[in-house]
């Protein structure tokens, strides 16, 4: 099967230096480096980043899916960008906001992100998270967990949408510690 067969039937769209290596065989890197150039120049695949490249054009690539692409690692959308789309802060976002084991600000195409470090014990237990289109995304109550536990004095413009009682069991059920227990208004 030919190089170019093989990657446009890949499900996936978002491809990192080392797994065209594996998908296409090649363990030579000048033969790597000097195929991803040839399928540069014929629009067969689109640079992102330094070594990050997809087989689509980035306006057709939901921007969760080319953070999290980006990152190679676990990590799912929380914080301001769930507390936004939720209607519970009002001010737009500078960032779109995720939750990962690493802390990052990188721009791609677009868009602006903020990656925000959580502890392995926090960060992968899924209480709250919602998976959609491979995409985790916390639930609102989730959200305010984590943004407390970040910054236990946040304000939050509209703190009647938020089910307390579900924060505060989410926040059981994880383990934040106490600090994290920012100003609960029922």
């Amino acid at each position: 099967m030919y190089k170019i067969d093989k990657l446009l039937k890949q499900e996936e769209k978002l491809f990192h230096t080392k797994d065209l290596a594996l998908l296409w065989g090649i363990t030579n890197e000048n033969t790597l480096y000097t195929t991803i150039k040839r399928y540069v120049q014929k629009g067969i695949l689109v640079p992102i980043h330094k070594g990050f490249y997809a087989t689509l054009p980035l306006e057709k690539i939901n921007p969760f899916r080319l953070a999290l692409g980006f990152l190679h690692r676990f990590a799912y959308v929380s914080c301001e960008t769930v507390l936004i789309e939720e209607g519970v802060i009002f001010q737009k976002g500078q960032y779109l906001t995720l939750v990962s084991d690493v802390s990052k600000k990188f721009s791609l195409a677009s868009y602006s992100f903020l990656v925000r470090k959580l502890k392995d014990e926090f960060l992968y237990n899924d209480i709250g998270i919602e998976e959609k289109e491979g995409i985790k995304k916390a639930t609102l109550e989730r959200a305010v967990a984590d943004m407390l536990y970040f910054n236990p004095k946040f304000y939050f413009d509209n703190p009647k949408k938020i089910n307390w009682k579900k924060v505060r069991e989410i926040k059981n059920v994880i383990g934040y510690p106490p600090q994290s227990a920012g100003k609960l208004v029922i």
